[in-house]
């Protein structure tokens, strides 16, 4: 299917091309794939020069809705609604993406590229020739909710400790490094760094979304069709380029696990009988003091994981006070509400909005941020409120039938 770059009908010279650019010929059409690495000026300058050369019907660029508008309007942060992504649930989701996103950031800052930068050019470029733009990549949210869905208890767990210890990268990214990175196409992708650590969700964060873009640039209207993508998606798509990929699969979120939907429930349920069998078995006082024991230490640990990700003490307090109570009802999160509470007593301003890309570049600016610093006490009263759950249950359990 891959061709050797010919000499274009007006002449110009294709051998002139980056290194970077495969060529395809389908069904009697031309499809250029510049691979590229999303924090790199060599990129920048690949994607400029390709697009100007060829200019193609039709350039194909490696991002979803979000993130296009992520990189073409600065300022979009600032139409953030940290309350309702608390409401809606998406704090843990939102917080992965901005730590998965910070380490390449870093290297952006070392290397005076900031990531995404090469597709960002590809826009510019594409109207300087007149092509039209053609966002091919899938929506981030769908292909981490899918990998989340793949995953089991300990993967998800394995994930977590990953995603946290990222935060704590702190060493120097020197020039010899970054070029050995370059080299070896490891900055191509966020996700292909993380399908790296785990193989098991290399098939939702790499192939899927090979097959979805093969799919999106093999119909992008034009006889002539550049796609700037991640160098490490470019075997992938010279792949699958000439199979017909069924979108609406790809795009389909599962459903919850059974498991997970018997636990949700199934753990309370269990808490409450404790609480009724200890009452039958040892009277009010048995009763009661399980009750002690389910609010302190649920409530304690709760308000502990408030506390390290430094929310206020009114935060603090709502945590300690919430977690019991939300750990027996299976339709809140005690990080919902301290989180909630935060952002009252915190109000992030317009321009903690617009600093937060800046932000997550080092551990302090995560933590002082009032936007990340928000999504943190959310994460983390509900990780305190989950490691209460089963340590208050397990001592109630001890206590009625030790």
């Amino acid at each position: 299917m891959e061709k050797t770059i010919p000499t274009a009908p007006d002449g110009a010279d294709l051998q002139n091309l980056p290194s970077s650019v495969r060529r395809i010929e389908l069904g009697g059409r031309e499809i250029f794939l510049v691979g590229t690495a999303h924090v790199s000026k060599e990129s920048v300058a690949d994607v400029r020069n390709a697009i100007e050369l060829l200019k193609p019907d039709t350039v194909c660029v490696e991002l979803d809705q979000g993130r296009y508008e992520n990189i073409t309007d600065l300022s979009r942060w600032k139409k953030t609604n940290i309350s309702e992504v608390i409401r809606k649930g998406k704090a843990m989701l939102l917080l992965s993406s901005l730590i998965m996103s910070s380490f390449q950031r870093r290297i952006g800052k070392k290397l005076g590229v900031m990531p995404g930068a090469e597709l960002l050019e590809a826009v510019k470029a594409s109207e300087g020739v007149g092509a039209e733009v053609v966002l091919v990549d899938r929506d981030i949210q769908i292909t981490l909710k899918r990998t989340w869905a793949h995953l089991g208890l300990a993967d998800k767990f394995k994930m977590a400790m990953q995603l946290s210890a990222a935060l704590f990268v702190t060493e120097e990214i020197d020039e010899k490094t970054v070029e050995e990175l370059k080299q070896e196409e490891k900055l191509s992708d966020a996700l292909q760094m993380l399908a790296d650590e785990f193989p098991i969700m290399k098939g939702t964060l790499i192939d899927e979304r090979d097959r979805f873009m093969a799919q999106k640039i093999r119909t992008a209207p034009g006889e002539k069709v550049v796609a700037v993508v991640g160098a490490g998606h470019v075997p992938g798509l010279q792949r699958e380029m000439e199979r017909e990929q069924e979108l609406a699969s790809l795009e389909q979120v599962p459903a919850a696990s059974p498991v997970g939907k018997i636990l949700k429930w199934g753990i309370p349920a269990a808490v409450i009988a404790l609480f009724v069998y200890g009452f039958l078995s040892g009277g009010a006082e048995e009763s009661m003091d399980s009750v002690y024991i389910w609010f302190f230490v649920n409530g304690t640990l709760s308000a502990l994981g408030a506390a390290v990700a430094l929310g206020h003490p009114l935060t603090v307090l709502s945590a300690f006070l919430a977690a019991p109570l939300t750990s027996l009802n299976p339709m809140i999160a005690a990080g919902w509400v301290s989180g909630l509470v935060q952002a009252f007593v915190k109000k992030p301003q317009v321009q903690d909005l617009e600093d937060l890309p800046e932000a997550i570049t080092t551990v302090k600016g995560f933590w002082m941020n009032p936007v990340s610093r928000i999504l943190l006490v959310v994460v983390l009263s509900n990780l305190g409120s989950v490691v209460g759950t089963f340590v208050a249950g397990s001592w109630i359990a001890a206590r009625i039938f030790g």
